[in-house]
């Protein structure tokens, strides 16, 4: 699951529930850490390119990337781009509807097939929205960048 460490993380509470509701279905999250209060410190603690190459790794690794990006980043971008262009993996991107006007027009305008846009007017919404676009993991190797 993708979420922003250096950006804004003011949606720091939907991507818990995010995460609690992929967690539900059986879904090994791979990025869990990153809704910690501590993240942004934790990830300064290592090189840039420690990051990078991390990060690349668990792209690689997962099955299908889910990001909340209301509080978008460049990071959040540059690995939906990165999905979306070198990889036939699925990216579903979940965004608060009264932020949109202050999210990346690349990400609200985004019309590429292997990218599902899912916006939300409040939090309650996301249980039922997470659920009805990610199955019940069938398999345990089954991993989500959030």
């Amino acid at each position: 699951m993708g979420f922003t460490v250096a950006g804004s993380r003011s949606s720091v509470e939907a991507a818990k529930k995010i995460l609690n509701v992929l967690q539900s279905l059986g879904h090994e999250v791979l990025t869990s850490h990153l809704v910690s209060v501590d993240a942004w410190e934790a990830d300064r603690r290592v090189a840039p390119q420690e990051i990078f190459a991390r990060d690349m790794n668990w792209l690689a690794q997962c099955d299908l990337f889910i990001a909340e990006v209301t509080g978008s980043s460049f990071g959040l971008g540059f690995e939906t781009g990165y999905l979306l262009g070198a990889t036939a993996k699925k990216t579903i991107l979940f965004f608060e509807r009264d932020a949109k006007h202050r999210i990346s027009l690349l990400i609200t305008g985004n019309t590429h097939p292997n990218c599902s846009l899912m916006p939300y007017s409040r939090l309650e919404e996301l249980d039922e929205l997470v659920r009805s676009c990610v199955p019940r993991s069938g398999a345990p190797d089954r991993s989500v960048r959030t």
